[in-house]
Order: structure tokens, then sequence, then C-alpha cells
């Protein structure tokens, strides 16, 4: 990975957005050497990308 993915820049993606986008970090973890600035980058990445998911599961539901 180039860069981290932030938490603030995964606010206004929907649930399926965000698993569909933590698979594509774990992809690019995987294929990242460790150590790297990559590797770095991606887990970091995965990080936010986990929170954010946390909070979207642990958040009630709207009600209408």
């Amino acid at each position: 990975m180039s860069r981290i993915i932030t938490v603030s820049e995964l606010s206004h993606k929907s649930l399926a957005e965000l698993h569909a986008l933590y698979r594509q970090v774990q992809l690019a973890l995987a294929q990242a050497q460790p150590g790297t600035e990559a590797h770095r980058h991606a887990v970091a990445s995965l990080d936010s990308v986990s929170r954010m998911i946390r909070l979207r599961q642990q958040a009630p539901a709207p009600r209408f």
C-alpha cells in the first residue's frame, strides 16, 4: 500500500463497502514484505478499517 487509510476517510462508507475494503487491505498486507513501508501502511489501514467496522456494527439501527 502506498498510503494509510484513515478513519475519517471511512466515515462515509457503508458496512458492505468497509468489508470489501477490509478484504482488499488484507490482500495487500499478504503481498507486502514485512518491515517495509507498504507493510506498515497495510497494517495501519487494516486497523482503521477494523475499527470503523466495529463502530458500525455497534451503532444502533436508525429508527423511522
